[in-house]
Protein backbone atom coordinates (compact mmCIF):
# COMPACT_ATOMS: atom_id res chain seq x y z
CA UNK A 1 0.00 0.00 0.00
CA UNK A 2 1.17 3.68 -0.71
CA UNK A 3 1.89 5.39 1.95
CA UNK A 4 1.07 9.28 1.04
CA UNK A 5 3.31 12.15 2.63
CA UNK A 6 2.24 13.73 5.62
CA UNK A 7 2.84 17.27 5.76
CA UNK A 8 3.98 19.04 8.92
CA UNK A 9 2.58 21.81 10.06
CA UNK A 10 2.73 25.33 8.29
CA UNK A 11 4.43 23.24 4.95
CA UNK A 12 1.11 23.67 3.03
CA UNK A 13 2.89 27.22 2.19
CA UNK A 14 6.24 25.71 0.56
CA UNK A 15 5.46 22.26 -0.77
CA UNK A 16 2.34 21.40 -3.00
CA UNK A 17 -0.44 19.40 -1.56
CA UNK A 18 -1.75 17.26 -4.50
CA UNK A 19 -5.78 17.05 -4.46
CA UNK A 20 -5.84 13.54 -3.80
CA UNK A 21 -3.92 14.03 -0.17
CA UNK A 22 -6.83 15.74 1.41
CA UNK A 23 -9.35 14.17 3.21
CA UNK A 24 -13.00 16.16 2.76
CA UNK A 25 -16.20 15.65 4.08
CA UNK A 26 -17.50 13.45 0.91
CA UNK A 27 -14.93 11.35 2.13
CA UNK A 28 -16.53 10.53 5.25
CA UNK A 29 -17.30 6.25 6.48
CA UNK A 30 -20.66 4.90 6.59
CA UNK A 31 -19.51 4.94 10.38
CA UNK A 32 -18.99 8.70 10.49
CA UNK A 33 -22.82 9.42 8.22
CA UNK A 34 -24.31 7.36 11.40
CA UNK A 35 -22.21 8.87 13.87
CA UNK A 36 -23.44 12.33 12.10
CA UNK A 37 -27.08 11.38 11.53
CA UNK A 38 -27.70 10.64 15.80
CA UNK A 39 -26.38 13.51 16.61
CA UNK A 40 -28.03 15.76 14.25
CA UNK A 41 -31.54 14.04 15.66
CA UNK A 42 -30.16 14.43 18.73
CA UNK A 43 -29.65 18.01 18.64
CA UNK A 44 -32.73 18.99 16.54
CA UNK A 45 -35.11 16.67 19.45
CA UNK A 46 -33.18 18.01 22.93
CA UNK A 47 -31.28 21.35 21.67
CA UNK A 48 -33.06 23.14 19.22
CA UNK A 49 -36.91 21.98 19.90
CA UNK A 50 -35.98 24.24 23.07
CA UNK A 51 -34.19 26.86 22.17
CA UNK A 52 -36.30 29.42 24.36
CA UNK A 53 -35.78 27.78 27.40
CA UNK A 54 -32.19 27.87 26.38
CA UNK A 55 -32.21 31.47 26.42
CA UNK A 56 -34.47 32.22 28.99
CA UNK A 57 -31.03 30.84 31.22
CA UNK A 58 -32.65 27.41 32.56
CA UNK A 59 -29.24 26.17 33.39
CA UNK A 60 -31.00 23.24 34.75
CA UNK A 61 -31.65 22.08 31.17
CA UNK A 62 -28.03 22.44 30.35
CA UNK A 63 -27.13 19.99 32.69
CA UNK A 64 -29.47 17.91 32.21
CA UNK A 65 -29.42 17.36 28.08
CA UNK A 66 -25.43 17.19 28.91
CA UNK A 67 -26.27 14.16 30.81
CA UNK A 68 -28.50 12.82 28.12
CA UNK A 69 -25.37 13.40 25.30
CA UNK A 70 -23.58 11.12 27.88
CA UNK A 71 -25.98 8.43 27.81
CA UNK A 72 -25.90 8.56 24.29
CA UNK A 73 -21.63 8.17 24.31
CA UNK A 74 -21.19 11.84 22.59
CA UNK A 75 -19.29 12.98 25.64
CA UNK A 76 -16.80 9.99 24.70
CA UNK A 77 -16.49 10.36 21.20
CA UNK A 78 -12.19 10.40 21.74
CA UNK A 79 -11.67 8.47 24.95
CA UNK A 80 -10.15 5.43 24.74
CA UNK A 81 -12.24 2.19 25.38
CA UNK A 82 -10.70 1.13 28.50
CA UNK A 83 -11.69 4.34 30.28
CA UNK A 84 -15.16 3.93 28.58
CA UNK A 85 -15.30 5.92 25.90
CA UNK A 86 -16.17 5.39 22.11
CA UNK A 87 -12.22 5.54 21.22
CA UNK A 88 -13.54 7.15 17.65
CA UNK A 89 -10.59 8.55 15.46
CA UNK A 90 -9.90 12.63 15.72
CA UNK A 91 -12.33 13.67 12.74
CA UNK A 92 -15.16 11.67 14.18
CA UNK A 93 -14.85 13.37 17.21
CA UNK A 94 -14.23 17.05 14.82
CA UNK A 95 -18.03 15.74 13.33
CA UNK A 96 -19.97 15.16 16.34
CA UNK A 97 -18.46 18.52 17.93
CA UNK A 98 -19.61 20.49 15.07
CA UNK A 99 -23.51 18.80 14.96
CA UNK A 100 -23.62 19.08 18.43
CA UNK A 101 -23.19 22.50 18.91
CA UNK A 102 -25.05 24.03 16.48
CA UNK A 103 -28.33 24.21 18.70
CA UNK A 104 -27.49 26.85 20.86
CA UNK A 105 -24.43 28.34 22.20
CA UNK A 106 -25.03 27.63 25.56
CA UNK A 107 -25.02 23.57 25.06
CA UNK A 108 -22.01 24.55 22.94
CA UNK A 109 -19.80 25.59 25.59
CA UNK A 110 -21.48 23.32 28.10
CA UNK A 111 -20.31 20.50 26.20
CA UNK A 112 -16.84 21.89 24.26
CA UNK A 113 -15.65 22.35 27.94
CA UNK A 114 -16.64 19.45 29.14
CA UNK A 115 -15.29 17.21 26.59
CA UNK A 116 -12.12 19.49 25.57
CA UNK A 117 -10.91 21.39 28.73
CA UNK A 118 -12.36 19.36 31.37
CA UNK A 119 -11.85 15.66 30.09
CA UNK A 120 -9.08 15.20 28.22
CA UNK A 121 -6.46 16.77 30.10
CA UNK A 122 -6.71 13.91 32.16
CA UNK A 123 -7.04 11.47 29.22
CA UNK A 124 -3.44 12.45 27.78
CA UNK A 125 -1.62 13.70 30.49
CA UNK A 126 -3.19 11.67 33.78
CA UNK A 127 -1.47 8.85 35.68
CA UNK A 128 -3.03 5.06 35.05
CA UNK A 129 -4.47 5.68 38.52
CA UNK A 130 -6.09 9.20 37.49
CA UNK A 131 -7.82 7.84 33.98
CA UNK A 132 -9.28 4.72 36.29
CA UNK A 133 -10.68 7.17 38.61
CA UNK A 134 -12.53 9.93 36.94
CA UNK A 135 -12.46 9.32 33.03
CA UNK A 136 -15.08 6.61 32.56
CA UNK A 137 -17.44 9.14 35.09
CA UNK A 138 -16.58 11.86 32.47
CA UNK A 139 -16.94 9.76 29.39
CA UNK A 140 -20.35 8.31 30.66
CA UNK A 141 -22.05 12.25 31.88
CA UNK A 142 -22.33 10.58 35.36
CA UNK A 143 -19.56 13.64 36.35
CA UNK A 144 -18.87 16.91 34.72
CA UNK A 145 -15.71 18.75 34.14
CA UNK A 146 -14.41 22.21 34.04
CA UNK A 147 -11.46 23.95 33.60
CA UNK A 148 -10.02 26.98 35.84
CA UNK A 149 -7.24 28.83 34.18
CA UNK A 150 -8.09 32.62 33.71
CA UNK A 151 -7.49 35.09 36.65
CA UNK A 152 -8.83 39.11 36.70
CA UNK A 153 -5.35 39.62 36.21
CA UNK A 154 -3.82 37.16 33.55
CA UNK A 155 -5.68 38.32 30.59
CA UNK A 156 -3.90 36.58 27.57
CA UNK A 157 -0.73 35.39 30.03
CA UNK A 158 -2.01 31.84 30.49
CA UNK A 159 1.27 31.04 32.69
CA UNK A 160 0.88 34.57 35.07
CA UNK A 161 -1.76 33.22 37.57
CA UNK A 162 -1.40 33.91 41.07
CA UNK A 163 -3.56 31.31 42.43
CA UNK A 164 -1.15 29.08 44.82
CA UNK A 165 -0.33 25.54 45.72
CA UNK A 166 1.59 24.72 48.84
CA UNK A 167 2.78 21.44 50.08
CA UNK A 168 1.38 20.66 53.33
CA UNK A 169 4.21 19.72 56.08
CA UNK A 170 3.99 15.98 56.16
CA UNK A 171 3.71 16.50 52.12
CA UNK A 172 0.66 14.12 51.71
CA UNK A 173 -1.21 17.30 50.02
CA UNK A 174 -1.35 20.62 48.87
CA UNK A 175 -3.43 23.33 49.79
CA UNK A 176 -4.56 25.66 46.94
CA UNK A 177 -5.68 29.78 46.80
CA UNK A 178 -6.72 31.65 44.79
CA UNK A 179 -9.72 33.16 42.22
CA UNK A 180 -10.38 31.81 38.64
CA UNK A 181 -12.75 33.68 36.37
CA UNK A 182 -15.27 32.84 33.64
CA UNK A 183 -15.22 28.91 34.36
CA UNK A 184 -17.60 27.37 32.07
CA UNK A 185 -19.80 24.69 33.86
CA UNK A 186 -18.61 25.69 37.34
CA UNK A 187 -22.53 25.46 38.57
CA UNK A 188 -22.95 21.88 37.95
CA UNK A 189 -19.27 20.16 37.40
CA UNK A 190 -17.70 17.65 39.89
CA UNK A 191 -14.19 18.18 39.24
CA UNK A 192 -11.92 21.25 38.08
CA UNK A 193 -8.71 21.21 36.37
CA UNK A 194 -7.17 23.53 38.43
CA UNK A 195 -3.67 25.49 37.82
CA UNK A 196 -1.76 27.10 40.43
CA UNK A 197 1.72 28.20 41.35
CA UNK A 198 3.87 26.13 43.37
CA UNK A 199 6.38 28.17 45.88
CA UNK A 200 8.30 30.50 42.65
CA UNK A 201 8.29 27.88 40.02
CA UNK A 202 9.06 29.68 36.45
CA UNK A 203 5.39 27.87 35.35
CA UNK A 204 2.27 26.74 36.63
CA UNK A 205 1.63 23.47 37.66
CA UNK A 206 -2.25 21.47 36.83
CA UNK A 207 -4.25 20.12 39.62
CA UNK A 208 -7.08 17.44 39.34
CA UNK A 209 -9.72 19.05 42.06
CA UNK A 210 -13.28 17.58 42.86
CA UNK A 211 -15.90 20.11 43.64
CA UNK A 212 -16.45 19.79 47.29
CA UNK A 213 -17.72 23.04 48.98
CA UNK A 214 -16.54 21.65 52.24
CA UNK A 215 -13.28 22.30 50.78
CA UNK A 216 -12.69 25.76 51.05
CA UNK A 217 -14.26 26.08 47.33
CA UNK A 218 -16.78 28.25 46.69
CA UNK A 219 -18.45 30.08 43.56
CA UNK A 220 -19.24 33.48 42.17
CA UNK A 221 -23.44 34.55 40.69
CA UNK A 222 -23.95 33.18 37.05
CA UNK A 223 -22.67 35.56 34.68
CA UNK A 224 -24.89 38.27 32.96
CA UNK A 225 -23.88 37.47 29.46
CA UNK A 226 -24.66 39.26 25.86
CA UNK A 227 -24.98 35.57 24.83
CA UNK A 228 -24.74 31.75 25.19
CA UNK A 229 -26.95 32.62 28.48
CA UNK A 230 -27.46 29.35 29.71
CA UNK A 231 -23.97 27.83 29.73
CA UNK A 232 -23.21 28.10 33.21
CA UNK A 233 -20.59 31.04 33.72
CA UNK A 234 -19.31 31.39 37.45
CA UNK A 235 -15.89 32.71 39.32
CA UNK A 236 -14.19 30.08 41.19
CA UNK A 237 -12.76 30.84 44.59
CA UNK A 238 -10.24 28.13 46.12
CA UNK A 239 -9.67 28.99 49.86
CA UNK A 240 -6.79 26.71 51.29
CA UNK A 241 -8.78 24.26 49.22
CA UNK A 242 -6.69 20.62 50.15
CA UNK A 243 -5.84 18.38 46.96
CA UNK A 244 -4.41 15.29 47.72
CA UNK A 245 -0.62 14.58 46.28
CA UNK A 246 -1.87 11.59 44.21
CA UNK A 247 -3.79 14.54 42.21
CA UNK A 248 -1.65 16.68 41.00
CA UNK A 249 -1.93 16.48 36.66
CA UNK A 250 1.53 15.36 35.38
CA UNK A 251 4.77 16.82 36.43
CA UNK A 252 5.12 20.05 38.75
CA UNK A 253 5.48 22.93 36.40
CA UNK A 254 3.93 21.12 33.08
CA UNK A 255 0.67 23.18 33.72
CA UNK A 256 1.77 25.83 30.81
CA UNK A 257 2.40 23.34 28.85
CA UNK A 258 -0.93 21.32 29.42
CA UNK A 259 -2.50 24.61 28.81
CA UNK A 260 -1.41 25.30 25.58
CA UNK A 261 -1.88 21.90 24.23
CA UNK A 262 -5.62 22.28 25.42
CA UNK A 263 -5.94 25.27 23.74
CA UNK A 264 -4.35 23.53 20.81
CA UNK A 265 -7.08 20.93 20.29
CA UNK A 266 -9.90 23.69 22.02
CA UNK A 267 -9.15 25.83 18.97
CA UNK A 268 -9.59 23.67 16.25
CA UNK A 269 -12.57 21.86 17.83
CA UNK A 270 -13.88 25.40 18.29
CA UNK A 271 -13.67 25.87 14.41
CA UNK A 272 -16.01 22.54 13.80
CA UNK A 273 -18.19 23.79 16.70
CA UNK A 274 -19.19 26.90 14.63
CA UNK A 275 -19.51 24.96 11.04
CA UNK A 276 -23.00 23.47 11.44
CA UNK A 277 -24.02 27.14 12.79
CA UNK A 278 -23.16 28.51 9.96
CA UNK A 279 -24.97 25.86 7.55
CA UNK A 280 -28.02 26.03 9.46
CA UNK A 281 -27.78 30.22 9.60
CA UNK A 282 -27.59 29.89 6.22
CA UNK A 283 -30.67 28.38 5.19
CA UNK A 284 -33.04 30.34 7.61
CA UNK A 285 -32.18 33.24 5.86
CA UNK A 286 -32.91 31.42 2.81
CA UNK A 287 -35.99 30.36 3.35
CA UNK A 288 -36.76 33.64 4.72
CA UNK A 289 -35.66 35.24 1.36
CA UNK A 290 -37.49 32.86 -0.70
CA UNK A 291 -40.78 33.52 1.91
CA UNK A 292 -41.23 37.28 2.11
CA UNK A 293 -42.15 39.02 -0.68
CA UNK A 294 -41.34 42.79 -1.46
CA UNK A 295 -42.66 44.55 -4.47
CA UNK A 296 -44.93 41.04 -5.33
CA UNK A 297 -41.60 39.51 -5.63
CA UNK A 298 -39.39 37.26 -2.91
CA UNK A 299 -36.62 39.25 -1.63
CA UNK A 300 -34.23 35.99 -2.55
CA UNK A 301 -34.80 36.84 -6.41
CA UNK A 302 -32.79 40.48 -5.88
CA UNK A 303 -29.55 41.00 -6.31
CA UNK A 304 -28.39 42.95 -3.24
CA UNK A 305 -29.49 39.83 -1.02
CA UNK A 306 -28.16 37.18 -3.96
CA UNK A 307 -24.62 38.34 -3.00
CA UNK A 308 -25.65 37.93 0.82
CA UNK A 309 -26.30 34.41 0.49
CA UNK A 310 -23.69 33.49 -1.98
CA UNK A 311 -21.25 35.10 0.31
CA UNK A 312 -22.66 33.05 3.46
CA UNK A 313 -23.03 29.72 1.68
CA UNK A 314 -19.00 29.96 -0.08
CA UNK A 315 -17.84 31.24 3.28
CA UNK A 316 -19.77 27.85 5.20
CA UNK A 317 -18.38 25.37 2.83
CA UNK A 318 -14.86 26.52 2.79
CA UNK A 319 -15.40 26.55 6.42
CA UNK A 320 -16.00 22.71 6.17
CA UNK A 321 -13.27 22.15 3.58
CA UNK A 322 -10.35 23.77 5.79
CA UNK A 323 -11.57 22.22 9.09
CA UNK A 324 -11.44 18.81 7.93
CA UNK A 325 -8.37 18.37 5.55
CA UNK A 326 -6.28 19.68 8.68
CA UNK A 327 -8.59 17.22 11.47
CA UNK A 328 -7.67 14.05 9.23
CA UNK A 329 -4.13 15.86 8.87
CA UNK A 330 -3.42 15.34 12.84
CA UNK A 331 -5.59 12.03 13.00
CA UNK A 332 -2.76 10.80 10.22
CA UNK A 333 -0.06 11.81 12.33
CA UNK A 334 -1.45 10.23 15.12
CA UNK A 335 -1.95 7.15 13.70
CA UNK A 336 1.84 7.41 12.24
CA UNK A 337 3.30 7.80 16.03
CA UNK A 338 0.92 4.80 17.56
CA UNK A 339 2.42 2.69 14.66
CA UNK A 340 5.88 4.07 15.42
CA UNK A 341 5.54 2.97 19.03
CA UNK A 342 3.78 6.16 20.93
CA UNK A 343 1.94 5.63 23.39
CA UNK A 344 -1.96 6.83 22.37
CA UNK A 345 -1.59 9.55 24.87
CA UNK A 346 2.19 10.85 23.57
CA UNK A 347 0.01 10.05 20.02
CA UNK A 348 -2.55 12.63 20.29
CA UNK A 349 -0.24 15.26 22.25
CA UNK A 350 2.22 15.59 19.73
CA UNK A 351 -0.08 14.75 16.58
CA UNK A 352 -2.28 17.84 17.36
CA UNK A 353 0.96 19.70 18.47
CA UNK A 354 2.29 19.45 15.30
CA UNK A 355 -0.64 21.23 13.51
CA UNK A 356 -0.86 24.28 16.03
CA UNK A 357 -0.56 26.53 13.42
CA UNK A 358 -3.58 25.33 11.55
CA UNK A 359 -5.77 24.90 14.69
CA UNK A 360 -5.12 29.11 15.35
CA UNK A 361 -5.72 29.43 11.61
CA UNK A 362 -9.21 27.65 11.93
CA UNK A 363 -10.25 29.10 14.70
CA UNK A 364 -9.55 32.90 14.11
CA UNK A 365 -10.94 32.63 9.59
CA UNK A 366 -14.67 30.19 11.46
CA UNK A 367 -15.06 32.07 14.00
CA UNK A 368 -15.36 35.30 11.96
CA UNK A 369 -17.31 33.72 9.23
CA UNK A 370 -19.48 32.48 11.74
CA UNK A 371 -20.05 35.74 12.98
CA UNK A 372 -20.46 37.48 9.51
CA UNK A 373 -22.77 34.88 8.62
CA UNK A 374 -24.95 35.82 11.51
CA UNK A 375 -24.86 39.02 10.89
CA UNK A 376 -25.82 39.21 7.36
CA UNK A 377 -28.61 36.61 8.31
CA UNK A 378 -30.21 39.31 10.60
CA UNK A 379 -29.46 41.90 7.74
CA UNK A 380 -31.95 39.92 5.24
CA UNK A 381 -34.24 39.14 8.09
CA UNK A 382 -34.51 42.69 8.11
CA UNK A 383 -36.12 44.42 11.51
CA UNK A 384 -37.75 40.52 11.93
CA UNK A 385 -33.99 39.30 12.70
CA UNK A 386 -33.67 42.12 15.46
CA UNK A 387 -36.31 40.36 16.82
CA UNK A 388 -36.26 37.39 19.56
CA UNK A 389 -38.83 36.15 17.79
CA UNK A 390 -36.16 34.87 14.84
CA UNK A 391 -33.06 32.48 15.70
CA UNK A 392 -31.12 35.14 14.37
CA UNK A 393 -30.59 37.24 17.03
CA UNK A 394 -29.63 34.33 19.46
CA UNK A 395 -27.19 33.61 16.81
CA UNK A 396 -25.29 37.15 16.12
CA UNK A 397 -25.23 36.95 20.54
CA UNK A 398 -24.30 33.35 20.74
CA UNK A 399 -21.46 33.20 17.62
CA UNK A 400 -19.78 36.58 19.05
CA UNK A 401 -17.83 34.36 21.48
CA UNK A 402 -16.19 32.31 19.01
CA UNK A 403 -13.37 35.47 18.27
CA UNK A 404 -12.37 35.36 22.15
CA UNK A 405 -12.69 31.81 23.24
CA UNK A 406 -9.40 30.05 23.17
CA UNK A 407 -7.32 32.84 22.77
CA UNK A 408 -8.51 35.94 20.95
CA UNK A 409 -8.29 36.45 17.41
CA UNK A 410 -5.67 38.76 17.78
CA UNK A 411 -3.56 36.48 19.50
CA UNK A 412 -4.30 33.74 17.33
CA UNK A 413 -3.08 35.30 14.25
CA UNK A 414 0.35 35.96 16.37
CA UNK A 415 0.75 32.97 17.31
CA UNK A 416 0.19 31.22 14.62
CA UNK A 417 2.54 33.45 12.54
CA UNK A 418 5.20 33.02 15.81
CA UNK A 419 5.39 29.03 15.65
CA UNK A 420 5.39 29.08 11.99
CA UNK A 421 8.60 30.98 12.44
CA UNK A 422 10.02 28.99 15.25
CA UNK A 423 9.39 25.89 13.33
CA UNK A 424 11.37 27.64 10.57
CA UNK A 425 14.00 28.00 13.10
CA UNK A 426 14.09 24.66 13.70
CA UNK A 427 14.24 23.51 10.50
CA UNK A 428 10.75 21.66 10.44
CA UNK A 429 9.22 24.25 7.67
CA UNK A 430 12.00 25.94 4.73
CA UNK A 431 11.12 29.13 4.80
CA UNK A 432 14.35 30.47 4.00
CA UNK A 433 15.11 29.11 1.06
CA UNK A 434 11.55 29.62 -0.71
CA UNK A 435 11.88 33.07 0.42
CA UNK A 436 14.94 34.22 -1.04
CA UNK A 437 13.97 32.19 -4.43
CA UNK A 438 10.96 34.66 -4.25
CA UNK A 439 13.45 37.84 -3.69
CA UNK A 440 15.25 36.64 -7.16
CA UNK A 441 12.02 36.15 -8.78
CA UNK A 442 11.67 40.23 -7.90
CA UNK A 443 14.44 41.25 -9.93
CA UNK A 444 14.35 38.93 -13.07
CA UNK A 445 12.18 39.70 -15.61
CA UNK A 446 8.46 39.30 -15.22
CA UNK A 447 7.11 36.41 -18.42
CA UNK A 448 4.18 38.46 -20.22
CA UNK A 449 3.25 34.42 -21.62
CA UNK A 450 -0.51 33.91 -20.86
CA UNK A 451 -0.85 30.04 -19.64
CA UNK A 452 -3.36 27.65 -20.95
CA UNK A 453 -5.93 27.50 -18.00
CA UNK A 454 -8.31 24.89 -19.33
CA UNK A 455 -7.89 22.24 -17.02
CA UNK A 456 -10.37 23.27 -14.26
CA UNK A 457 -9.18 25.77 -11.33
CA UNK A 458 -5.98 25.83 -13.18
CA UNK A 459 -6.00 29.62 -13.34
CA UNK A 460 -7.09 29.63 -9.45
CA UNK A 461 -4.09 27.04 -8.28
CA UNK A 462 -1.57 29.64 -10.13
CA UNK A 463 -2.95 32.23 -8.66
CA UNK A 464 -2.87 30.78 -5.28
CA UNK A 465 1.00 29.59 -5.84
CA UNK A 466 1.81 33.41 -6.17
CA UNK A 467 -0.16 34.27 -3.31
CA UNK A 468 2.81 32.07 -0.97
CA UNK A 469 4.89 34.32 -2.79
CA UNK A 470 3.28 37.52 -1.69
CA UNK A 471 3.37 35.73 1.83
CA UNK A 472 7.01 34.63 1.37
CA UNK A 473 8.10 38.11 0.48
CA UNK A 474 6.50 40.29 3.00
CA UNK A 475 7.57 37.72 6.11
CA UNK A 476 11.11 36.96 4.28
CA UNK A 477 11.63 40.63 4.37
CA UNK A 478 10.64 40.99 7.75
CA UNK A 479 12.68 38.21 9.34
CA UNK A 480 15.82 40.00 7.60
CA UNK A 481 14.99 43.49 8.82
CA UNK A 482 14.00 42.64 12.95
CA UNK A 483 15.32 38.81 13.23
CA UNK A 484 13.96 37.44 16.67
CA UNK A 485 12.57 40.99 17.68
CA UNK A 486 9.97 40.41 14.76
CA UNK A 487 7.26 39.04 17.78
CA UNK A 488 7.60 42.48 18.90
CA UNK A 489 6.00 43.64 15.46
CA UNK A 490 2.36 43.21 16.19
CA UNK A 491 0.79 44.87 13.49
CA UNK A 492 3.34 43.43 10.74
CA UNK A 493 2.45 40.53 12.54
CA UNK A 494 -1.59 40.77 11.98
CA UNK A 495 -0.85 41.45 8.16
CA UNK A 496 1.31 38.29 7.74
CA UNK A 497 -0.97 36.40 9.80
CA UNK A 498 -4.22 37.41 7.31
CA UNK A 499 -2.18 36.34 4.16
CA UNK A 500 -1.35 33.11 6.02
CA UNK A 501 -4.91 32.29 6.87
CA UNK A 502 -6.44 33.41 3.60
CA UNK A 503 -3.99 30.75 1.66
CA UNK A 504 -4.58 28.13 3.73
CA UNK A 505 -9.03 28.52 3.54
CA UNK A 506 -8.94 29.14 -0.39
CA UNK A 507 -6.45 26.40 -1.05
CA UNK A 508 -8.96 23.95 1.14
CA UNK A 509 -11.80 24.67 -0.65
CA UNK A 510 -9.58 24.68 -3.97
CA UNK A 511 -8.37 21.40 -3.55
CA UNK A 512 -11.68 19.97 -2.13
CA UNK A 513 -13.74 20.81 -5.26
CA UNK A 514 -10.62 19.93 -7.50
CA UNK A 515 -10.63 16.01 -5.94
CA UNK A 516 -14.55 15.73 -6.39
CA UNK A 517 -14.71 16.80 -9.61
CA UNK A 518 -11.65 14.07 -10.44
CA UNK A 519 -14.49 11.59 -8.37
CA UNK A 520 -17.84 13.14 -9.80
CA UNK A 521 -17.11 15.00 -12.85
CA UNK A 522 -16.99 18.79 -13.62
CA UNK A 523 -21.00 19.31 -14.18
CA UNK A 524 -21.81 18.15 -10.31
CA UNK A 525 -19.03 20.27 -8.93
CA UNK A 526 -20.50 23.38 -11.08
CA UNK A 527 -21.55 25.37 -7.85
CA UNK A 528 -18.59 24.17 -5.45
CA UNK A 529 -16.08 25.67 -8.38
CA UNK A 530 -17.85 29.14 -8.14
CA UNK A 531 -17.56 29.51 -4.47
CA UNK A 532 -13.90 27.87 -4.91
CA UNK A 533 -13.34 30.55 -7.10
CA UNK A 534 -15.53 33.57 -5.64
CA UNK A 535 -13.25 33.01 -2.08
CA UNK A 536 -10.25 33.28 -3.89
CA UNK A 537 -11.13 36.54 -5.25
CA UNK A 538 -12.65 37.55 -2.15
CA UNK A 539 -9.11 36.23 -0.49
CA UNK A 540 -7.08 37.92 -3.06
CA UNK A 541 -8.28 41.18 -2.35
CA UNK A 542 -7.48 40.67 1.85
CA UNK A 543 -3.98 39.53 1.07
CA UNK A 544 -3.56 42.72 -1.26
CA UNK A 545 -4.14 45.33 1.45
CA UNK A 546 -2.70 42.97 4.25
CA UNK A 547 1.00 43.25 2.34
CA UNK A 548 0.30 46.81 1.45
CA UNK A 549 -0.19 47.97 4.99
CA UNK A 550 2.92 45.34 5.63
CA UNK A 551 5.33 46.86 3.00
CA UNK A 552 4.33 50.42 3.42
CA UNK A 553 4.98 49.85 7.52
CA UNK A 554 8.53 48.43 7.27
CA UNK A 555 10.27 48.72 4.08
CA UNK A 556 11.39 52.30 2.34
CA UNK A 557 12.55 53.14 -0.73
CA UNK A 558 13.41 51.51 -4.20
CA UNK A 559 13.00 48.14 -1.81
CA UNK A 560 9.59 49.62 -0.78
CA UNK A 561 8.79 50.21 -4.58
CA UNK A 562 9.91 46.64 -5.67
CA UNK A 563 7.65 44.72 -3.45
CA UNK A 564 4.85 46.43 -4.34
CA UNK A 565 5.53 45.56 -7.91
CA UNK A 566 6.14 41.94 -6.61
CA UNK A 567 2.27 42.44 -4.84
CA UNK A 568 0.59 44.06 -8.33
CA UNK A 569 2.49 40.95 -10.34
CA UNK A 570 1.90 37.90 -7.55
CA UNK A 571 -2.20 39.34 -7.14
CA UNK A 572 -3.19 39.89 -10.96
CA UNK A 573 -5.44 37.05 -13.03
CA UNK A 574 -5.08 36.61 -16.65
CA UNK A 575 -8.42 36.64 -16.73
CA UNK A 576 -11.07 37.75 -13.94
CA UNK A 577 -13.73 36.04 -12.79
CA UNK A 578 -17.31 37.22 -13.37
CA UNK A 579 -17.96 37.61 -9.36
CA UNK A 580 -21.43 38.45 -9.96
CA UNK A 581 -22.36 35.92 -12.30
CA UNK A 582 -20.71 34.00 -9.36
CA UNK A 583 -22.61 35.24 -6.68
CA UNK A 584 -25.61 34.98 -8.83
CA UNK A 585 -25.38 31.07 -9.53
CA UNK A 586 -24.45 30.09 -5.97
CA UNK A 587 -27.25 32.08 -4.66
CA UNK A 588 -30.11 30.79 -7.74
CA UNK A 589 -28.74 27.21 -6.25
CA UNK A 590 -29.54 27.56 -2.85
CA UNK A 591 -32.86 29.19 -2.98
CA UNK A 592 -33.63 26.59 -5.63
CA UNK A 593 -33.24 23.91 -2.94
CA UNK A 594 -34.53 26.87 -0.42
CA UNK A 595 -31.37 25.41 1.61
CA UNK A 596 -27.68 25.22 2.15
CA UNK A 597 -26.88 22.24 -0.49
CA UNK A 598 -23.42 21.42 -0.14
Amino acid sequence: MEVKELLRGGQFLVKESPCDSIFTPEDFSEEQLMMRDAVKEFNDREVIAKRDRFEAKDYALTEAVMRKAGEMGFLGVSVPEAYGGLEMGFVSSMLVCEYISSGTGSFSTAFGAHTGIGTMPITLYGTEAQKQKYVPKLASGQWFGAYCLTEPEAGSDANSGKTTATLSKDGSYYSISGQKMWISNAGFCNVFIVFARIENDKNITGFIVENDPSNGITLGEEEHKLGIRASSTRQVFFNDTKVPIENMLSERQNGFKIAMNALNIGRIKLAAACIDSQRRITTDAIVYANARKQFKTPIAEFGAIKHKLAEMATNTYVSESACYRAAKEIEDRIAMRIENGNSHQQAELKGVEEYAIECSILKVAVSENVQNCADEGIQVFGGMGFSEETPMEAAWRDARIARIYEGTNEINRMICIGMLIKKAMKGHVDLLGPAVKVKEELMGIPSFETPNYTAPLSQEKAVLKNLKKVFLMVAGAGIEKYGPQIEEQQQLLLNAADILIQIYMAESAILRTEKNIFRFGEAAQKHQTEMSQLYLYNAVDIITKSAKNGIVSFVEGDEQRMMLMGLKRFTKYSHYPNVAALRGNIADKVNKENAYCF
